[in-house]
């Protein structure tokens, strides 16, 4: 397994002092997690592009009626933002005195994460985490993936999407209109999160088009592969039967940059768009997204934008 660790500073800008560095990891299968604890010896894990910063829990203003796990809000550099209690989410006890608080941007809104500590970086092979899904429990329902560092601790890493659904509910998803065709439509997406799948099923469903739907880059390649075998050998164009490729960019096994970097790198996929849809909204991943070659980012979740992303494509 491959690793590479870096200490963790604190400072507002310690922690992304490196993000040009950092972008040169698109196409790489690449991640970098940031570690952290919430008291019960366990070590838990998020994409440091999730991760603005790092910084001593201030003072949290708490509000009537705010979901459970959420101890309130915070001023932080002009930004209000909720907080949220992750011991609490994960079904653990949660400690008494937090000291350390993570700052998180999520389809461009702004959250705080309460935890214990935060412990380093690491630099891990897409190809050595483990997608969970499937765990009854609720807290495994929490946890996206599970990779391990090389003395032999379990690192997981959270669903951050599901922890948001379960705190603040669902995205709603607004009027989409239908895409009128005389022909069937299709899309093919690969996202790992079972919440995202679930709503952009529902988009498609409004749309009036079908879907092919993986759960990691590393079966939609191996999918994508055998259709173009299939459309080669019948002679048929393979964009007659997929209009639009759509990705997410955090994925077990294969990432969506990789992804993309070998769809693009395949002639048989050349009059298919690539359209990269994630929950890391930053600058730094859209730069990413473009070194490999994406056609479009796209934020998650809001389901106008989405669609309106798709429609021409599809028309």
């Amino acid at each position: 397994m491959s690793y590479t660790e870096d200490m963790l500073s604190i400072e507002q800008d310690g922690l992304l002092d490196q993000v040009d560095a950092r972008t040169n990891l698109a196409g790489t299968n690449k991640m970098e997690i940031l570690l952290f604890s919430l008291g019960s010896g366990e070590k838990f894990g998020i994409n440091v592009f999730k991760v603005k910063e790092v910084c001593q829990a201030g003072k949290i203003t708490r509000t009537p009626n705010m979901p459970s796990g959420v101890e309130g809000i915070v001023s932080l550099r002009g930004h209000v933002m909720p907080v949220l209690n992750l011991a609490i989410f994960m079904g653990l006890y949660p400690v008494e005195k937090h000291l350390t608080m993570m700052v998180a941007e999520y389809s461009n809104h702004v959250l705080g994460f309460l935890v214990e500590s935060v412990d380093r970086i690491i630099r891990v092979d897409w190809d050595k985490v483990r997608a969970t899904e499937g765990m009854l429990s609720d807290k495994g329902a929490l946890i996206t993936a599970i990779t391990e560092l090389p003395d032999g601790t379990l690192i997981s890493i959270l669903d951050v999407e599901q922890i948001l659904v379960n705190a603040f509910g669902d995205a709603i998803i607004g009027n989409v209109e239908r895409v009128e065709s005389e022909h069937d439509l299709c899309v093919f997406f690969a996202d790992d999160s079972m919440v995202a799948r679930r709503k952009i099923i529902e988009v498609l469903d409004k749309m009036g088009v079908k879907h092919i739907q993986c759960t990691n880059g590393h079966e939609a390649w191996d999918r994508l592969k055998g259709m173009a075998d299939t459309a080669h050998n019948a002679g048929i164009n393979l964009h007659d039967q997929v209009q639009v490729i759509l990705t997410d960019a955090e994925m077990p096994e294969m990432d969506g940059y990789v992804l993309t970097q070998n769809i693009k790198s395949d002639s048989r996929f050349d009059s298919i768009p690539v359209v990269m849809h994630s929950s890391l909204s930053s600058d730094a991943n859209r730069t990413m997204g473009q070194r490999v070659g994406v056609d479009y980012y796209v934020s998650k979740f809001d389901s106008i934008v989405l669609s309106s992303v798709l429609r021409p494509l599809l028309t």
